[in-house]
């Protein structure tokens, strides 16, 4: 589920622009991956720091320590009871600012979903550091109806003015993790 996604440069995309803006040195921007994003590229999230949020460069995907490979998804109804999830939910989470997501259904025909009213989607993730490199995974959720045909998860999206209720308040964090997930629109991708 959300094997990969997109964060599109354009400059009609006024907001993904100001999120590059923000990545604070050159040598930071040179290493973040735009277009179609894919496990282990380094792209810019969402991370408190004091009283604001800010982008950060970060890596998709925990390192799996039973096989070789990333962990780039955790079930949201059963993160907080996992080991490798629960203290990063309850303390570290994050937003991935995307531009839609990429799934495949059963016959491999690839979809991009985007939310219908707006040009960028947010999605709910946690981080953590694993031997020096912060590194986040997004967080999934059954998928909804404008979902289902294709696959049975989603991410879980966060609302643009929820973004810091996510964030910053752990007490609305089950609130914003089973709340209905926003319809999307799907096209064929290329």
């Amino acid at each position: 589920m959300c094997g990969r996604y997109t964060f599109f440069t354009d400059k009609e995309l006024q907001e993904v622009d100001e999120i590059i803006e923000q990545i604070s040195n050159d040598i930071q921007r040179e290493k973040m991956k735009t277009g179609e994003i894919f496990p282990t590229n380094v792209v810019p999230i969402f991370l408190p720091e004091k009283d604001i949020i800010i982008p950060r460069l970060m890596i998709w995907g925990f390192p799996n320590f039973r096989n070789k490979g990333v962990i780039i998804n955790a079930r949201s109804e059963t993160a907080r009871e996992k080991r490798l999830f629960g203290s990063s939910l309850e303390k570290r989470r994050c937003v991935i600012p995307s531009t839609g997501f990429y799934e495949w259904d059963a016959g491999k025909k690839k979809y991009l979903f985007r939310m219908p009213e707006s040009q960028m989607l947010y999605m709910a993730g946690i981080y953590n550091q694993f031997e020096g490199e912060n590194r986040f995974v997004i967080l999934t959720t059954d998928a909804n109806s404008s979902m289902a045909e294709v696959h049975s998860r989603m991410p879980v999206i966060i609302p643009k003015d929820r973004i810091h209720d996510w964030i910053y308040d752990f007490n609305k964090t089950d609130d914003l993790l089973f709340h209905e997930q926003p319809g999307l629109v799907k096209r064929a991708a290329e």
